[in-house]
């Protein structure tokens, strides 16, 4: 008995030992709930070219993800991989304070496929060629939830313009703002970054990088009012004074949020700028979104986290990691989600889009929830 004790103890230790063999070891959870998808978008630059500075990704539907970049610049790579490795992008050059309408051979010798569209593989399925003498600085690319003709929204801060497109960019529908030609009154902007709107079309421009406030519209797009003061950066506590206005959205009580992204916080308003509260040490936000439960997310420029918060602000859950490797992020200035659960992040200072799916089994909880309209 004891002997046939101690060969099966053999054969099961020697199963654990195989079983631990076995097991893969070491690891790191890089993308958090959300799995890469590699190589896309295709690269709609071309051999020996890379991505511009990408601002803005938007997914009207899986198989329609808009992007607005900054031009295409001659590939980069990181000399001798460094710590990012061998075949990871460096910074896209152009990914601040400049004027891509110069055409500039040594910033930017490419100026072309500012607003394309791909589909679900990351083909490409249109690029908007006639408007590129419309882009001075890439911003936003937006769709109205509320909108049933889907129009395109884009907003340029070196141009200081709001535009809006028909879906298929066949029409420019209306515009806000003078071409390259700041302000800070009823016609005019001071480098705008982002727009919300309400249900019946109301909607509200955060103005911006050189102003310091937020711009209502009426739905037929009449200047209403402004409010917002210059603050003082990096710590500026008033109420209602602003640096680099950066993002904006509203829940569906009509309180407008505002990314004060030099002074690490997120002020509250209702819909006439009064002042409701303000969610501090969120650090420099870049992008914000609400989903359908009212949560909040942000993408700030500082942890390159995505972070989520309650609908009360407290804080709830954060994942992501800073990187020019594919699946890390740098910088990511805008940030949608699709009908699927698919999520697209455009990173500004690398130069790239990237699609992100659920993994297998993740938390519902900790996953970006899409945003769906409030009924009107």
């Amino acid at each position: 008995m004891k002997k046939r004790a101690l060969i099966a103890l053999a054969g099961f230790i020697g199963a654990g030992a195989s079983l631990a063999i076995s097991q893969e070891k070491g690891g790191n959870d890089i993308t958090g709930p959300y799995e890469l998808v590699p190589g896309w978008p295709e690269n709609i630059c071309g051999a020996g070219y890379q991505f511009g500075s990408t601002a803005g990704i938007w997914a009207q539907s899986p198989d329609r993800v808009f992007i607005y970049q900054r031009g295409c610049l001659p590939v980069l790579k990181s000399e001798g991989g460094g710590e990012q490795g061998p075949n990871a992008l460096v910074p896209a050059r152009n990914a601040s304070g400049y004027d891509l309408s110069q055409k500039d051979p040594a910033r930017h010798p490419r100026w072309d496929h500012s607003l394309y569209v791909v589909n679900k593989q990351g083909k490409m399925i249109e690029s908007w060629e006639q408007h590129n003498d419309k882009f001075v600085r890439p911003h936003r690319v937006q769709i109205n939830p509320y909108d049933p003709e889907k129009h395109v929204w884009l907003v340029d801060d070196g141009a200081h313009m709001v535009y809006k497109f028909t879906n298929d960019g066949k029409k420019l529908v209306q515009s806000w703002g003078e071409f390259k030609v700041p302000g800070n009154d009823d016609k005019h902007f001071g480098r705008p970054t982002e727009v919300a709107w309400l249900p019946d079309g109301t909607f509200f421009v955060s103005d911006g990088y050189t102003n310091t406030r937020v711009v209502k519209f009426d739905k037929d797009g009449k200047y209403v009012m402004a409010w917002g003061q210059k603050g003082t950066p990096p710590n500026e506590t008033r109420p209602g004074y602003f640096n680099t206005v950066h993002a904006i959205a509203i829940d569906k009580n009509r309180r407008v949020y505002v990314a004060d992204r030099a002074n690490s916080r997120i002020q509250i308003f209702d819909e006439n700028g009064k002042f409701i509260e303000a969610w501090t040490k969120i650090v420099r936000p870049y992008s914000v979104m609400l989903a359908e439960d009212q949560s909040f997310w942000v993408a700030d420029g500082t942890t390159q986290k995505f972070s989520k918060f309650s609908p009360e602000g407290k804080f709830l859950f954060s994942w992501g990691t800073f990187g020019a490797f594919p699946g890390g992020f740098w910088g990511v200035h805008q940030f949608s989600v699709d009908s699927e659960g698919a999520l697209y992040t455009a990173d500004v200072h690398v130069g790239r889009p990237q699609k992100f799916v659920p993994k297998k089994g993740a938390n519902p909880a900790n996953l970006i929830g899409r945003y769906f309209p409030v009924a009107k």
